[in-house]
């Protein structure tokens, strides 16, 4: 699964090391960033943003870097709210899974969660965000059929364009 946090035991970096399958729901990639489709969709069109390089935390982002996430966010969001109406976006940087790992080395990665006040229509089935409005549910299953999945990465994929 893309949303793996941990290391391996071997010591390598699940983000860096992603198969050709784990990329799948590439979304996009600047010279900094790569954007996917993340694979749990507990929240419809829930995203992850993974910095290129292996980096440990935000304090260690260069200048450049930062500026570019600027405009990876801008586009991100624009697309979903045009392509699932998103009404706004809950974004985290915590990586605490990374620390349970006897020595970690985590992996600067963001997520995102859109957030509904209307019903997103998903292949003719109706999702509400029933939360909307208040902090998001960290231990919330996954809420899309694998089709459901595919249909929510073609349509952000298509406003991207």
């Amino acid at each position: 699964m893309l949303l793996r946090e941990v290391n391996e035991p071997n010591g390598t970096c699940r983000w860096c090391e992603l198969t050709e399958d784990e990329k799948k729901y590439l979304l996009f990639e600047t010279v900094y960033w790569r954007v996917y489709l993340a694979d749990k969709q507990d929240y419809i069109g829930r995203c992850v943003l993974v910095l290129a390089r292996h980096c440990h935390s935000l304090s260690e982002l260069e200048q450049a870097e930062w500026i570019e996430l600027k405009s990876v966010v801008d586009r991100l969001e624009s697309a979903i709210t045009l392509s699932l109406g998103a009404a706004m976006f809950n974004w985290s940087c915590l990586m605490n899974d990374f620390y349970k790992a006897d020595s970690p080395d985590p992996h600067l990665h963001i997520h995102v969660r859109p957030r509904y006040k209307a019903p997103v229509v998903i292949n003719g089935k109706e999702y509400s965000d029933e939360e909307y409005g208040h902090h998001y549910d960290n231990h919330k299953p996954n809420r899309l059929t694998e089709a459901e999945t595919e249909a929510v990465y073609r349509l952000v994929k298509e406003a991207l364009a």
